[in-house]
Formats: structure tokens, C-alpha cells, sequence
């Protein structure tokens, strides 16, 4: 049996490497204190699981749903993006709600690029974004983005002959795996980009809830024009805490949202309807939520911040997402770091090379560690001696 060269050449997941190495400490007697992987260790709140529990009580529910989900769903995605960012949007033509957003990210190459194509990729960037274009047969053109630049790409820096030639552009504040954010001054440039080239810009907004200090993320579409040329991925798995339960969306470009739901009517069968009805709950339900899950991310952002800078290592504190993101020192590798730190106290992190080459020399920690467990963690950093 041969496989296909998209599989050979496929590298291991990240998060699936690290949890295979969490898995075989665990095995062998290891307490492990993991910031590995952004996923929200608080409850989803109680209206919304409720909701879930009446709706599976439902048989209606019990049956295949429908691609491009239930109406409802499709008004509470325009309504949700109305309040929150006062921009509107015509359900179920410029929404559609994913299997979490991942599932979206990892298809939408197959709308655009053809074997051949470039995709415009940060680096430090979320792996999905390459990978995607891979499986399409693209290539990614990888956009430099540094902590002197504000981890943003130079768009100007882009040789033309590459700017004429792609097909989209990956961009993602606030920012995983960074925490940077952006201005409606750096889309508005995306947006004047994205139109000289004819390139389709995919945001990926996750993040957008989750954030401290009082500052409120923005999203592309507050630009003008940004819809001609652009789609936003969003999730509610992060500002609800529904990650387990797959729930994402896209809005945008009518054209580019129906080639979406085209591609994913061939490959999926939808949302379990059950999982649209907690969604529409979240929604229309309470919202302190929000502001009372940033508060916890926020002391534990402040703590993790305070110990790593203690310990040697460069933080800049981020005004938003599930990440703090820090420089090592000097001529120490991001995989050697991460991997004595396992060996030597059992703490999980995540080395940066695994978003890109921009992230040698930095690890992300998430905060979504459990309060005792956080502290036992920074415990033993503070403790650490170090390479």
C-alpha cells in the first residue's frame, strides 16, 4: 500500500505530539502541569448546557442536520456580529456555522487554490493555515512577522511578483499563538491590498471576546469594503467554553461563504442540531460570562507573566487571547527548552518552531491552566535551574 505524497509529507500535528508525550509521563508516574493547549478549563455556563440537555430530549434533533444549519442559528450568527461589532450581515448567505472553526480553516483552501496557487501565511502562525493549502496543492508564501514589527506582516515588503500571483491571505488577531493585536488602520491597509491583487483575505477571529484591560478586539468587517474582498472565521468554543462541543462560524463575502458551504455539503453533514440550539442560547442567553471568565484569564495571564519574567525570560503582557508568548534567552531552542522543562519538572509548554521559524526562541503558555495547578506550575519554574 502507498499513500498519497499529501500524507507522507504531512508533519505530526503539534498538540498531537505534545499530548503523546503527556500521555507516556503520565504512564510512567509523572505529575504533569500542562500550558499546552488554549482549551477553557471553566464550565460552559449552566443556561447553555440546560438548553443542550431540552434539545436532546428533542427526537427532531435525533436526525441528520442540515450543512448550513438551522436558520435560527444563521440569525443569531448576523445578530451576534450586529452587537458585538455593529455590523451586519444577511443570514444564511453571508454566515455559515462550522464544526468549530478548525474544520473551516482546514477547507476553505479548497475554494481558492488550485495546485500551484500561493497562499500569503504568517509565521508564527497557526499550523491549519499551511497545512490547508498543502492539502489543496498550493504553496504558502510565508510573511515575516517579528516582535519588532508588532508581530504583523509587512505587506508592502511582498515582492509583487508574489502578490500578483496569490490567491489569499491568512490573517489572525488577536493573535495565536503571539496574543498581538491589530488596528482598524492595519486592515483597512489588508483591505487596499487585497483589492490592488485581487487576493481574498481570511481573518481568523477567535479571540475576540477574550480579552483584558479593557481593550475590545475589533473585526475586519468594521472596515469599509473590507466585505468585497474577505471572510472571518469566529468561535464561540473560546468566549462560551464550548470547545468539546464544535462550534464555530464564518461570515462575509457572499461568494466566497456559498463556495464554503459547497465544498463542506460534499464532505460534512453539519452541526448536531442539539449543539446549534446551545449555540443559539449562547447567543440570546446571560453575558456575564464573558467578563467574569476574562477576569480569571486575566489574573492568571498577570501571574504567569510576573514568573516568567522572574525566571529570566522577555514577556510582552498581551491585551487579549488565551496566550502569553516568551522570548528565551539567547541560543536556546524553543524544543530543547520545552523538552528538558517536561523532563526536569513535568511542566508542559508549547515550543514556538512549531508555529513557524519566526518562533524559534520563544514558548506559549496557555491560561487556561486551573488555578492549583497553575501555581503548582509557576512552583516549580521558579524552582527550575534552568538549561
Amino acid at each position: 500500500m502507498k499513500l498519497a505524497k499529501r500524507v507522507e509529507s504531512l508533519p505530526p500535528y503539534l498538540f498531537a505530539e505534545i499530548s503523546k508525550k503527556i500521555a507516556a509521563k503520565r504512564a510512567a508516574g509523572v505529575d504533569i502541569v500542562t500550558f499546552g493547549i488554549g482549551d477553557p478549563d471553566l464550565p460552559t455556563p449552566k443556561n447553555i448546557l440546560d438548553e443542550l440537555h431540552r434539545a436532546s430530549d428533542d427526537p427532531s434533533n435525533h436526525r441528520y442536520p442540515e450543512s448550513e444549519g438551522l436558520p435560527e442559528l444563521g440569525k443569531a450568527i448576523a445578530d451576534w456580529y450586529d452587537r458585538r461589532f455593529e455590523v451586519k450581515f444577511t443570514p444564511m448567505k453571508e454566515t455559515l456555522p462550522l464544526i468549530g472553526s478548525k474544520e473551516g480553516i482546514a477547507h476553505i483552501a479548497l475554494c481558492f487554490i488550485d495546485p500551484g496557487d500561493i497562499a500569503l501565511v504568517p509565521d508564527p502562525g497557526y499550523p491549519v493555515y499551511e497545512i490547508g493549502t498543502m492539502f489543496a496543492g498550493g504553496t504558502s508564501y510565508k510573511l515575516d512577522c517579528t516582535r519588532e514589527s508588532g508581530w504583523k506582516p509587512n505587506l508592502d515588503a511582498i515582492p509583487e511578483d508574489i502578490a500578483r500571483k496569490a490567491k489569499i491571505l491568512w490573517l489572525n488577531y488577536p493573535n495565536n499563538p503571539t496574543g498581538a493585536v491589530a488596528d482598524i488602520a492595519f486592515f483597512e491597509k489588508a483591505v487596499a491590498f487585497a483589492k490592488k491583487y485581487d487576493v481574498a483575505i481570511l481573518h481568523d477571529n477567535p479571540y475576540c471576546d477574550v480579552a483584558y484591560d479593557g481593550y475590545k478586539p475589533v473585526s475586519i468587517f468594521q472596515v469599509p469594503g473590507a466585505r468585497d474582498v474577505a471572510v472571518e472565521f469566529n468561535s464561540w468554543s473560546k468566549i462560551y467554553n464550548m470547545t468539546g462541543w464544535r462550534i464555530g462560524m464564518i461570515v462575509g463575502n457572499e461568494t466566497m461563504i456559498d463556495a464554503l458551504m459547497r465544498v463542506k455539503s460534499n464532505i460534512d453533514s453539519g452541526i448536531p442540531q442539539a449543539v446549534q440550539r446551545m449555540a443559539i442560547e449562547a447567543v440570546y442567553g446571560p453575558q456575564d460570562c464573558i467578563d467574569e471568565h476574562n477576569a480569571i484569564y486575566q489574573r492568571r495571564r498577570d501571574r504567569i507573566v510576573e514568573v516568567l519574567r522572574r525566571i529570566g525570560l522577555e514577556v510582552d503582557t498581551p491585551l487579549a487571547s488565551l496566550y502569553v508568548w516568551a522570548k528565551l534567552p539567547a541560543g536556546v531552542t524553543s524544543a530543547d527548552y520545552a523538552a528538558r522543562l517536561i523532563e526536569d519538572t513535568g511542566v508542559v509548554v508549547t515550543p514556538g518552531r512549531g508555529y513557524g521559524l519566526n518562533g524559534e526562541g520563544y514558548i506559549r503558555l496557555s491560561v487556561t491552566t486551573p488555578d492549583d495547578r497553575l501555581e503548582e506550575g509557576m512552583r516549580r519554574l521558579e524552582a527550575w535551574k534552568g538549561l
